[in-house]
């Protein structure tokens, strides 16, 4: 079972005429985890929404009560390309939601629907790709014979969400609410979002390995997490695959799919950024120096440590690795491994002169120095340097 990404597509037909074509999963009987919760905090929470129909971001975006640069780093969809994209029906995204405690257990009330003419709580339920019931639609709003829908009427939809502390196993994770679709198994739902399917059938508390159409599961998706990275007045949890916008979009912290390091660096996006180069250096957040030596390699990076009131901080960490980097005489673990979300890496005598990664890389001889930037480009500072071929696995700075 595999879902097409995310794409730019033609323009949306109209809603009513939308409302005609939707395919209902029937959820009468429907299964959903039900998380208890006593405290009034919340947590960072996803929905598994598979696309009822050709929708611009705005409009999903809207649907939700989100942001779109929010949507997009769910997706890890560059911020740049913010706009008026439109995304083909049957795609799937991961929509980021707050997941509050709701009179003892865990669901989220902050979405609203105005309802248009067309609608029926079956519709809308259809629209929200079944992550909310008609029944659910008609209880929390008082919808009924006598209180029928209204055109023009706000209504609140219900949606699933769990936090279960962000952690799944001992590993930093955040829960995905899935809305499960004809032919879908247990099986073939954890091989798409990389969980067992003993780990799917204990989550969400299963008697059997068992799922129907319209079940709503709670998916643990692994995460990067700042609690050991000693930050200032600021936690985050970002899933893998996506990152996060933080310090007013100034900084993006990336967690890529390989492995659970979050990797934070200047975002290029936002105009009023400033205090993003670390003291006594000239390396920025993100960036890193490298001194080569006989027997490894001295590394020194600029790193975010948090912000607070507009301060952004950041500081030098030292460490040592071996091998450096192009260096492949050492199956020891490289500092580098390939990931769509981080820039690629070119190493060249000069910023004018790089290598292609598909071709090969040049690695710097013992003794040489050589700088690593945020925005990908490595610079050898030496002037004599060996052609090694690099395989394309190590040529993404993690």
């Amino acid at each position: 079972m595999k879902h097409p990404p995310a794409q730019i597509h033609l323009p949306t037909v109209l809603h009513t005429l939308m409302v005609l074509v939707l395919i209902s999963i029937p959820i009468s009987n429907a299964k959903s985890m039900i998380e208890p919760c006593s405290s009034s905090d919340s947590c960072s929470s996803l929905l598994g929404y598979i696309l009822p129909y050709d929708s611009e971001l705005a409009e999903i975006s809207y649907r939700f009560r989100i942001n779109a640069s929010d949507l997009l780093a769910a997706n890890s969809i560059s911020p740049k390309t913010l706009g008026d994209q439109i995304f083909h029906a049957k795609a799937f995204l991961r929509v980021p939601i707050s997941c509050p405690c709701v009179d003892g257990i865990r669901r989220s009330l902050s979405t609203t629907y105005t309802v248009q003419a067309a609608d029926t709580p079956d519709s809308i339920s259809a629209g929200f790709g079944g992550l909310v019931s008609a029944e659910q639609i008609r209880d929390t709003n008082g919808i009924n014979t006598q209180n029928p829908l209204m055109s023009g009427e706000k209504l609140v939809i219900p949606l699933p969400c769990t936090c279960f502390d962000n952690v799944n196993n001992g590993i930093a994770s955040v829960y995905m609410s899935y809305v499960v679709q004809r032919g879908d198994g247990l099986g073939s739902i954890g091989a798409e979002f990389g969980v067992s399917t003993m780990n799917l059938v204990a989550v969400n508390g299963l008697g059997q390995p068992e799922v129907d159409p319209g079940d709503i599961l709670s998916i643990p998706i692994s995460a990067c997490s700042s609690a050991n990275l000693n930050w200032y007045n600021e936690s985050l949890i970002v899933p893998n695959g996506s990152y996060a916008l933080t310090a007013n979009n100034c900084i993006k912290c990336s967690c890529g799919q390989h492995d659970l390091n979050l990797r934070c660096g200047t975002s290029g996006i936002a105009t009023t950024c400033s205090q993003l180069q670390c003291k006594g250096s000239d390396l920025f957040i993100g960036d890193s120096h490298v001194n080569q030596t006989a027997t490894g390699c001295n590394i020194t990076t600029c790193v975010y440590r948090g912000h607070l009131g507009g301060k952004i901080f950041r500081s030098l960490a030292n460490s040592s690795q071996a091998p450096c980097p192009g260096n492949q005489s050492s199956n020891a673990a490289s500092p580098f491994s390939f990931d769509p979300g981080v820039p690629s890496i070119a190493i060249s005598p000069s910023p004018s002169q790089s290598i292609s990664p598909s071709t090969g890389a040049l690695a710097p001889m013992s003794g040489q120095n050589f700088n690593i930037s945020s925005n990908g480009r490595l610079l050898v500072t030496a002037l004599s340097f060996s052609l090694l071929p690099l395989q394309l696995g190590i040529l993404f700075l993690l």
